[in-house]
């Protein structure tokens, strides 16, 4: 990804709301019920994410969700993709 194309996603998640996460999480089989945990959750779909990949494993939904646990601000992924 080109520094420009970045600074475009960055972009956009900032203009969602999402503000200098601490921890990332990418969710796999099992771990769905993660984001139940999440205070105050923000989603961004990975198609609204500009230059962002898309899910490509079968029924992963494809979205970046954004809040608190803990007094942490996290970001998990939910649906990974293969480049």
């Amino acid at each position: 990804m080109k520094q420009k194309q970045l600074d475009e996603s960055v972009a956009y998640l900032k203009s969602k709301g999402f503000e200098a996460p601490e921890i990332g999480i990418v969710l796999g089989t099992g771990l769905g019920k993660m984001v139940e945990a999440i205070e105050d959750p923000i989603e961004a779909h990975y198609n609204h994410i500009p230059f962002f990949p898309l899910a490509t494993v079968e029924f992963h939904t494809g979205k970046l969700i954004y809040g608190t646990i803990e007094n942490k601000k996290v970001v998990m992924m939910q649906g990974r993709f293969h480049l």
